[in-house]
């Protein structure tokens, strides 16, 4: 049996290794449909190859790229209309944040390599008033919930790869060359550190390995138009 499943999990890998997707990327829409129509300042977090920061960017008058990786930030800006009004940085998000306050804060698959409760109260004391800060991130798998929806994702990492590839051999997406580390925090631990520094959040478990977590600061919004 055990050798039945290592021979099944290998056969995953060089699947995936040949239909090659990027789970982050599948949630940007998702974050598009938290945001307003319309906002001014925008800061995301762990920008990578910058796909975020472009569709950011057709809704804010400005958007802050910030990654700790020189490499990608490169690309980033080359990926990047020089019309567009993005601008990216290589920066410790923690130290290296230029001052705010901004309406929006993003940050995908990045928050794990951060210390999380400080990384939260960061993002909150540079969010403008009536912003919204919206995360998706990575957790360990620890109890029996969580394998059970890691199982589930299995086959429809599959389909999807398989739909988002059409069946052909595909190259490796720009934005799934920057280096990455596992999860330490369990679903359960994010939740209760999250809840501590963001009263009200909500965060929620969701399919391909990620959990989101969106909150928004209660004070009256200066440059929003109404959500989307």
């Amino acid at each position: 049996m055990t050798t039945l499943l290592t021979r099944a999990l290998r056969a995953l890998d060089r699947f995936h290794a040949a239909h090659p997707w990027d789970h982050n990327a599948h949630y940007h829409r998702w974050i598009l449909r938290q945001l307003p129509r319309r906002f001014g300042r925008a800061l995301d977090v762990g920008s990578g190859s910058g796909d975020l920061a472009r569709l950011l960017a057709a809704r804010a008058t400005s958007v802050l790229g910030l990654d700790a990786d020189p490499a990608i930030t490169a690309r980033a800006r080359e990926l990047t209309p020089a019309a567009a009004p993005v601008r990216f940085v290589v920066a410790d998000a923690l130290t290296g944040t230029p001052p705010g306050p901004y309406d929006v804060v993003t940050c995908v698959a990045a928050v794990h390599h951060l210390p999380f409760s400080d990384a939260l109260t960061h993002f909150r004391r540079n969010l403008a008033p009536g912003g919204t800060l919206v995360v998706v991130g990575v957790a360990r798998a620890r109890s029996r919930g969580d394998h059970l929806i890691g199982a589930a994702a299995v086959p429809a990492n599959v389909a999807m790869a398989w739909a988002k590839n059409k069946g052909r051999t595909a190259p490796r997406p720009a934005s799934m060359t920057a280096p990455t580390f596992p999860a330490a925090m369990c679903f359960a631990d994010v939740v209760r550190d999250a809840r501590r520094v963001l009263p009200g959040v909500r965060v929620r478990r969701r399919l391909f390995w990620r959990y989101t977590l969106v909150w928004r600061d209660g004070g009256r919004a200066v440059t929003t138009t109404g959500p989307s």
